[in-house]
Formats: structure tokens, sequence, C-alpha cells
């Protein structure tokens, strides 16, 4: 007899045609599951504000995938009158400055986003958004709700819908909620953190399973009474590192795939570039960086401080596939953390498909942070600190003799414990735990 399907329900904001980090992760884990015993039915919103666009992702849904949208009303075409932008402008999600200051306008509409939109704008969501399922899921039912944040409203329909339907329910974090680098650039009064605190803790408190992509957030909410917590990382898609032969072309590029905000500004890396190229002037002719993705205008300005601006190519965010070339195509990858207090238990998403390129990997983040530990481990890359210019020099005149003599590569190890399909197998075992743990009770 044919093994029976369990059923999820994966409610989710960010869904193609988004593009961005935040699609990849359950984008991925849903084109697998159907292969580890799992159909899933993904729940997203039918009109959502999305930062970037990439129809091609559309293609990696399986067909036959249950995709259920509604509309959401968001704040932000009052947002973008306000502060003066076009209808058709995007919101970034994160802050990424453009150089002008910021407006009154801006800082208002930052305040009343942080004290009155709690958790996110999406907030508005919630209710409409557990009166349709309840209805829909008393005609058809699942096994599991599996909600994935930020955004985190997505988790109050989650808690919502275990509390009223007793459906077992999974929240995965693929980032912190609290203790997102940016949290304090909301501008929140007391009563509205002690609000985030509170709707965190009953999330985490409520959750049968919390996912989340570090150890650093496996503590945090563990601390923050979670019944138990599992690390599931982010992966690459062995499908998507098509064969094809590289072209370095005759420069050594440094590439960065990805938003590059102010405090993921690589100033050690831009300080010794600098230097080393008023103390040899002719490496300027053997040197290219390439920065694909939105870049804060603390970046321009530093690279323009130190005089390296006919040294940079900046390039707008381009498709999925497209990024994966250009790290295939790098003569190093540049793997940047954020400067921030929560900087050691950081790991980026794009780690992992720089690690399945096979291109050497410049890391500029804490030397005994998680992200280092993945590096020493895959033997994929160096990590320097924040502040080691004289070292980060070093290594870039050793990576262009290196390259000069086509020598630059590395063989990195222990790649299959990042695939998405062994990672989307440890998911389904976990879920499926999770599921014959509730019919015990």
């Amino acid at each position: 007899m044919e093994k029976t399907l369990r059923r999820v329900l994966v409610i989710t904001y960010y869904w193609p045609p988004a593009g961005g980090a935040g699609v990849q992760r359950w984008l991925k884990f849903v084109k697998y599951l159907s292969m580890m015993g799992w159909e899933a039915l993904v729940y997203t919103p039918l009109n959502p504000e999305i930062p970037v666009e990439d129809r091609s992702l559309l293609d990696e849904i399986p067909p036959g995938t249950t995709i259920i949208k509604t509309p959401i009303r968001e704040p932000y075409n009052f947002y973008k009158r306000f502060v003066g932008m076009k209808s058709t402008d995007r919101v970034a999600a994160n802050f990424i400055s453009d150089g002008s200051k910021p407006s009154f306008a801006q800082k208002v509409s930052v305040w009343i986003r942080g004290n009155f939109f709690i958790p996110d704008p999406r907030v508005f969501w919630v209710l409409l958004s557990v009166r349709f399922l309840k209805e829909m899921l008393a005609e058809d039912p699942v096994d599991l709700i599996v909600t994935s944040g930020p955004p985190h409203s997505m988790h109050l329909i989650g808690r919502r819908l275990k509390k009223s339907l007793g459906i077992p329910w999974v929240a995965d974090f693929r980032d912190p909620w609290t203790n997102i680098d940016f949290y304090h650039e909301l501008m929140l009064t007391s009563i509205a953190d002690s609000i985030h605190h509170r709707l965190e803790r009953k999330v985490v408190q409520t959750a049968d399973l919390v996912v989340t992509v570090n150890k650093a957030m496996e503590e945090d909410f563990l601390s923050k009474g979670a019944k138990k917590v599992v690390v599931i990382s982010n992966g690459f898609d062995e499908a998507d590192m098509v064969e094809s032969t590289a072209v370095f072309g005759e420069k050594l590029s440094f590439v960065h795939i990805g938003t590059l905000g102010e405090t993921r500004n690589p100033l050690a890396f831009w300080t010794a570039l600098g230097e080393l190229i008023r103390e040899q002037p002719s490496i300027a002719e053997h040197i290219l960086v390439k920065l694909v993705g939105k870049v804060d205008h603390s970046v321009t300005q530093v690279v323009a401080k130190n005089e390296l601006a006919n040294l940079v190519e900046y390039v707008t965010y381009i498709p999925h596939m497209e990024a994966i070339k250009e790290q295939q195509n790098a003569g190093i990858l540049l793997l940047l953390v954020n400067n921030t207090p929560t900087a050691k238990g950081i790991v980026t998403g794009k780690l992992f498909e720089y690690l399945a390129t096979g291109r050497p990997i410049l890391a500029i983040g804490p030397k005994d942070g998680e992200m280092a530990d993945i590096l020493h481990q895959t033997k994929a890359g160096k990590v320097f600190d924040f502040d080691e210019v004289n070292e980060i020099k070093q290594y870039i005149v050793g990576a262009l003799e290196q390259f000069r003599k086509g020598l630059l590569v590395v063989e990195p190890q222990d790649l299959a414990l990042y695939s998405r399909k062994e990672l989307t197998r440890k998911l389904a075992m976990v879920m499926e735990e999770v599921v014959e743990q509730h019919k015990l009770r």
C-alpha cells in the first residue's frame, strides 16, 4: 500500500515572483518536501509589497503545488505618499540609505512603523488570514502548520490557528526578532519594546517546535522559553549549480552578492585596498571589485575616500541564476558579516551558495563566530576580523600572485551537510516527530 503523504500548510509572506534571500529557504524546502513524504500547501499574500522581483523563481515551484492567496492591506501606499516616493517605487526590506539625509517625514514614518505596526506592517493581515484559514482548514485539514518569518506577523497567524484548531505548529525564524541588528533603529518606546518582546516570547513558547538557522538564535529562543529548538541552516541547491566553465577575465575580481548596508560595509577591506594601491599603483590595473545588489551610500562614500571608484563596479539586482553565474566567475567571493553586537551568530544565507561554487572566500567578521566555524570546517576561505587591515593587504597580494599563476583555487569539504535536499530531509524528520508527538498528547 502506498504511504499517504503528510500535509503541511506553509504560511510565508515572501514567495515567487518575489526575489531576494527571503524567498529561497521555503521555496527550496517546498521543492524537496514532496520527495520526503510531505505535500505542501503555500499560503501567501496576493498583493505583497516586495523589495525585488524575480519571475524566474516561479519555475522552481513544483508542478501541482497548491498556492493559496488572499489580499493584504499594508500601509505602504500611504508611506510612499508621505515621504514623497512614487507609487511604483519599491520599499527596501531593511535600512539602506541613498545618501540623502532622512527627511522629517521618513523619521516620523520609522517611528510610526516601530511603535504602531507591531511586530511589522503586515499585522493587518493576521485576523483576515486566521478567519480565512480556519474555514479552509475545516474543510481541507492539514497535519501541520509552518510559519516563516520575518515578517513575524506570519507567526502570529500560526499561533492563533494553533490555539483555535489545535493543529501542531512549527515557527521557522530565518532572522531574529528583537535581536535583529536594525531593531534599535525602529526608535521604539519602552511600551512598544515590551510588546515586541512579549509577543516574541508568546510565539516561541506556544510553538510545538522552533526552527532557526544558527546556534545563536537557538540559544536565544531557548532562553525565552521555547519548548524545543532545532537548527536547520540555509544551504545551496545542487540543481542550481549548473556545470559551466568559469570566465575569470584578466583582472582578479572580488565579488559580493546581495544587499550591502552600512553595518556590513567592509571598511578594513577598502582601507587595505586603498593603501595597497597607493603603495603599488600598478596593482590597480589588475583588480576589480564587483558589488551585485543594493548598496548603501556609506559604501560609495568610503570607496571614494580610498580613491577606489575606478576599481568598483556596481550591479543592480539580477535574477537568482545570474547571481549564481556571477559567483562561479568570481576570482574571490567577499563574505561580509554585519559589525554589530550579534555578529558572532550571523551566518548569511549567501555563504552556502558561495561554498558550492568552489571559489575562494574572503570573509570579514568575528574569527570566533559561527560563520568562521563553517569556513574552517569546509576549508573554503580565510576569515579576517573587522580591523585586520594589514592582514587583508597581505592576503590580497598573495591572492593576486596565485591568480597570475592560475593557482587561485580551493577544494571545499563536507559540502553535503548544506545541500538543500539533505536539509529538507532533516526538516521532514523533525516535522514528522512534531506530528507524532502531538498525536500522543
